[in-house]
């Protein structure tokens, strides 16, 4: 079951439609190939994430997988009248379609976005669909596990897991927001444990509330308008402390992002998200992450590996719940292409933003390359014009380091070479790189927790959990050389006329 879009079905016009998760459902639905929907029931308990691993999730994702359509499931084991959307954002020419762009644009794309920000602006209640339905913790009953239908990865996750609850939070001295997407563990009736990458902005606002002893108000929005996620991915220094990433989205789709005030906590939240959760984090409490599991992991990670269970984080008390109508869950799998694809393009825009302020003229194109979750590799097209370029590709590469600080490996590939062709890039290796000369390694630099290969069992120049080895690969010609490795050229032609089937019987 193969997507089928390709970069001529993208049409603006109908990507400027989308405002919120349903109309970017209802615009995949008139592209073939693009969504599958399904009345069969499903349980959210690791059976919905083993359909999709199948159906479309690719990424780091254990094989058998594929990159396929997003799903919408339309019958939920214990959710009646619940739906769940997932894969949305699995496929890069599918995030193309709903941004209005081409695949190859992307970086590009979001770079613009960037540069042109649009602040988001509130509405009142009466314009916030996310208001639909209201569910207060001091409700009878009220238990957030039976209001939403999150899933399990796998039968080992340490809970059900919200994946793609875009978080809201504000300075509690300056005001300052941010938006971001975290590790969301759903404990119990009204409680939510919160995982933290080091360095995250709303985790500073947390800590200054704790400090002062003050719970951190926050909001959760799910289901959302596909321009929202992928500009929330930004990181620092694209988007420093104090830059709300909603500016980006507002960017993309030429209007400003509704928000809304919470009902219960002195919160935001997206106007026209399908849930919403309003709660606060408490200061000074933790709990460990698989405590009711123990199964000592938490969920399958970007990298392809089950993350352990944290065991001391903070945690969310939960205030309400707010939905539209027959609400849809939107969730991913953690290593699936839907992860590649939101924390790849915005580092994309990062590495190009950063180089070509830096070297113009140089830099090609950028692949946040799948295999790292589209966070620890990445790909860079050079052109190097004129002798004195020379070297400014490794130059690049280190740019590119300090553009996102979590990556670990940089391939450096020639203007004639795809950088989006896994084996155009490979070839580029097998034949325009020698280890000895062409890899440059810079050891003893702190990169993202989740590696596993990062550890002092590994090798003995890892200092701590978490430091890495980051490594250039430089299979770019040397300018001088560049005679020698022009690549076989073919005949252009017009293909249009050799692709109209025949109608004569087939005379074999």
């Amino acid at each position: 079951m193969k997507a089928t879009l390709e970069p001529n079905a993208i049409t603006v016009g109908k990507a400027d439609e989308v405002s919120d998760l349903r109309s970017a459902l209802r615009l995949l639905a008139h592209i073939p190939g693009q969504l599958l929907c399904t009345d069969a029931m499903v349980d959210p308990h690791a059976e919905l994430s083993g359909v999709y691993r199948h159906v479309g999730a690719a990424g780091t994702v254990m094989r058998p997988t594929q990159l396929g359509p997003a799903m919408l499931f339309n019958t939920i084991k214990g959710y009646e009248g619940h739906r769940v959307s997932i894969g949305m954002l699995a496929d890069r020419r599918r995030v193309a379609l709903l941004l209005g762009t081409t695949s190859e644009r992307l970086g590009f794309h979001m770079c613009e976005a960037l540069n042109q920000p649009i602040q988001p602006v509130m509405v009142g209640a009466e314009k916030a669909l996310c208001q639909e339905v209201v569910h207060r913790a001091t409700d009878p009953g009220f238990d957030i596990r039976k209001l939403i239908p999150a899933p399990t990865n796998t039968e080992e996750d340490a809970g059900p897991f919200i994946t793609m609850g875009l978080c809201y939070g504000a300075d509690p001295e300056n005001g300052q927001e941010d938006v971001t997407i975290h590790r969301l563990c759903v404990q119990g009736p009204d409680t939510i444990s919160m995982y933290f990458v080091p360095g995250r902005h709303l985790d500073t606002f947390r800590i200054k509330a704790e400090k002062s002893g003050k719970a951190q108000p926050i909001s959760i929005s799910i289901g959302l308008d596909p321009a929202v996620y992928v500009a929330a991915c930004f990181e620092p220094p694209s988007t420093p402390l104090g830059f709300n990433e909603l500016s980006i989205a507002g960017a993309l789709r030429g209007k400003p992002v509704e928000l809304v005030d919470c009902l219960t906590v002195k919160a935001k939240a997206v106007a026209h998200a399908e849930i919403v959760i309003e709660g606060e984090l408490i200061p000074d409490v933790r709990m460990v992450e698989d405590q009711n599991t123990g199964t000592g992991k938490a969920m399958p990670e970007f990298p392809g590996y089950n993350g352990p269970a944290n065991q001391s984080l903070p945690v969310i008390k939960v205030k309400a719940v707010t939905h539209r109508v027959n609400p849809i869950m939107q969730t991913c799998i953690g290593p699936s292409e839907e992860h590649v694809n939101l924390a790849g393009i915005p580092t994309e825009a990062s590495i190009i933003t950063m180089v070509n302020r830096a070297l113009p003229g140089l830099l090609q194109n950028v692949y946040a390359h799948p295999s790292g979750g589209g966070k620890y590799v990445a790909v860079l097209q050079v052109k190097k014009g004129i002798p004195v370029d020379e070297g400014r590709q490794r130059q690049a590469a280190l740019l590119a380091f300090s553009a996102f600080s979590e990556l670990k490996h940089v391939i450096l590939v020639d203007e004639d070479v795809d950088p989006f062709d896994s084996n155009d890039v490979l070839w580029a290796m097998a034949t325009r790189f020698q280890a000895d000369a062409d890899v440059i390694a810079i050891p003893g630099v702190r990169c993202h927790p989740l590696d596993p290969s990062q550890s002092p069992e590994m090798s003995p120049s890892i200092r701590g959990k978490g430091i890495t080895c980051k490594a250039i690969f430089d299979c770019t010609v040397p300018f001088d050389q560049k005679a020698r490795f022009h690549r076989a050229k073919f005949m252009d032609v017009d293909l249009e006329k050799f692709l109209v089937p025949s109608t004569r019987p087939l005379n074999l």
